[in-house]
C-alpha cells in the first residue's frame, strides 16, 4: 500500500485524484487532506476516504470547522505548518500537489528535501523555483512525476529514447475560448466567457491564463526545469481539440505523442502508480470518434503573453518567479472587474521586464521577488 497526501485537495485536480484514489483503495491510503478555507468539503471528502488527518491553513477556517467534528473523524491540523506537517508524515511516500499559486512551494520544496515522490499538478513551483526544487530532489533522491496534461503526456513520450535523442519538446495548447477573436474582441472580454473553457474544467486561474496563453507560457517555464531542456528546443501548437497531449520529436525525426480524451484522472492515475499503469474504469479511446485533429501555430500577436515564458525560461533565474507573481495578481484583478483581459499580459510583461533580477536566486530571492511582483501589480491596478 502506498501512503498518499493530498494538498489542494478540495480543487479541480484534488477532487479528481480523490476519484481516482477511492477507485484504487487496494492500492493507496490516504494519509492526509490539505486544503486553505474550504473546511466542510475537506472533512466530507476525509470521511469518504478514511482520511485519519486533515490540515487547513487557514485558521479562522480551521477554527469554524472544529463544532463540525465528531468522535472518530480525522485529526485536525492548523495553519501552514500543519500543511506541512502531513508532508512529513513517515507513512506517506506520495505527494499529490495540488495547490493553486506559488503559495504551494513551501510543500513542494518539502516534500523533495524528504525524498517523497512528488506528484506535481502545481505548476508554478517549477515555474518559481525550478533549480531549486530539482536540487533538493536530487540531494534526497525524490522523484518528480508531472501530472499536468502536457508535462504528463512529455514524460510518457520520454520514455521512447534516451534524453540525447531528444530534438525538441512540443506543447500543445487549446487556444481557449477566444482562440478566432480579434484584438477589438478580446478587449471586450468578461470574466464570464474567460471561465468558459471549450474542452477543459479547471479551476478560475487556470482557465484565464489558457484564455491568454499565458498558462502556456508558464508551462514553457515548467518544462524547461522539469525536463532541463533549453527553451530554443521547446515549442507550442495550438491544438484546439485537445486530444494531442504533447509531443516529442527524437533526433531520428520520429514524433511520440500521447493521446486521450481530455480527462484529468488520467494523468493523476499515471503519476500515482507510475512506471506501472493503474487500470482506468472508463471506455477505451477511439480515434475514428475523432475525424479531424488540427494544429495551428500560434498568434503571437494576438496573444503576446506566450512569449513571455520563453523569455522567462531563457533568462532563468527570478524571471519565473516575477512573471507568475505578476499573473496571479492580474488575473485576480481581470476576475474581479479591475483590469482588462486584453491588459492582463502587457502588465506582466512590464513586470518581467523591471523586476530586481537575480540569475542565481537563493530562496528569500525567489520569494523577495515574488512579492515585489504582486505588489507591483496591484499598486498599478488600483490606480
Amino acid at each position: 500500500m502506498t501512503g498518499v497526501v493530498v494538498l489542494g485537495a478540495t480543487g479541480s485536480v484534488g477532487t479528481q485524484a480523490a476519484d481516482v484514489l477511492e477507485a484504487h483503495r487496494d492500492r493507496f491510503r490516504v494519509e492526509g487532506l490539505a486544503s486553505g478555507r474550504r473546511g466542510e468539503a475537506l472533512l466530507a471528502m476525509a470521511r469518504r476516504l478514511r482520511c485519519p488527518r486533515i490540515a487547513l491553513s487557514d485558521p479562522e477556517a480551521a477554527q469554524a470547522l472544529r463544532p463540525s467534528l465528531r468522535p472518530g473523524d480525522p485529526e485536525l491540523r492548523v495553519g501552514p505548518e500543519g500543511v506541512l506537517s502531513l508532508v512529513d508524515e513517515p507513512s506517506a511516500t506520495t505527494v499529490l500537489q495540488a495547490t493553486t499559486g506559488a503559495a504551494g512551494l513551501p510543500a513542494s520544496l518539502r516534500a523533495a528535501a524528504r525524498g517523497k515522490r512528488l506528484a506535481l499538478a502545481n505548476k508554478e513551483s517549477m515555474v518559481v523555483a525550478g533549480p531549486l526544487l530539482g536540487a533538493a530532489a536530487r540531494a534526497s533522491g525524490a522523484e518528480i512525476v508531472p501530472v499536468d496534461s502536457e508535462h504528463c503526456a512529455i514524460h510518457q513520450c520520454l520514455r521512447a529514447g534516451r534524453p540525447g535523442e531528444v530534438r525538441r519538446l512540443v506543447l500543445t495548447a487549446s487556444g481557449g475560448p477566444f482562440l478566432h477573436a480579434d484584438r477589438a474582441r478580446l478587449a471586450r472580454v468578461t470574466p464570464a466567457e474567460a471561465l468558459r473553457h471549450p474542452t477543459w474544467a479547471m479551476g478560475p486561474r487556470i482557465t484565464v491564463d489558457s484564455a491568454t496563453l499565458l498558462n502556456k507560457a508558464l508551462e514553457v517555464i515548467e518544462a524547461r526545469w522539469l525536463f532541463d531542456v533549453p527553451a530554443d528546443r521547446i515549442e507550442v501548437v495550438v491544438h484546439p481539440q485537445s486530444i494531442v497531449h504533447s509531443m516529442v520529436e527524437f533526433v531520428d525525426g520520429s514524433v511520440v505523442a500521447q493521446m486521450g480524451p481530455p480527462d484529468m484522472r488520467t494523468p493523476i492515475r499515471y503519476a500515482l502508480g507510475f512506471p506501472e499503469r493503474l487500470p482506468a474504469e472508463r471506455p477505451r479511446f477511439d480515434v475514428r470518434d475523432y475525424s479531424q485533429l488540427t494544429f495551428l501555430a500560434p498568434d503571437r500577436e494576438r496573444f503576446p503573453g506566450l512569449d513571455l515564458g520563453f523569455e522567462a525560461a531563457r533568462r532563468g533565474g527570478t524571471a519565473g518567479a516575477a512573471l507568475n507573481g505578476a499573473d496571479e495578481v492580474a488575473v485576480a484583478a481581470f476576475l474581479a472587474g479591475g483590469l482588462g483581459f486584453d491588459a492582463i499580459a502587457t502588465v506582466c510583461a512590464d513586470a518581467l521586464a523591471r523586476h530586481p533580477f537575480v540569475p542565481h536566486p537563493t530562496l528569500d530571492d525567489v520569494l523577495r521577488v515574488d512579492a515585489w511582483a504582486r505588489e507591483e501589480i496591484t499598486a498599478r491596478c488600483s490606480r
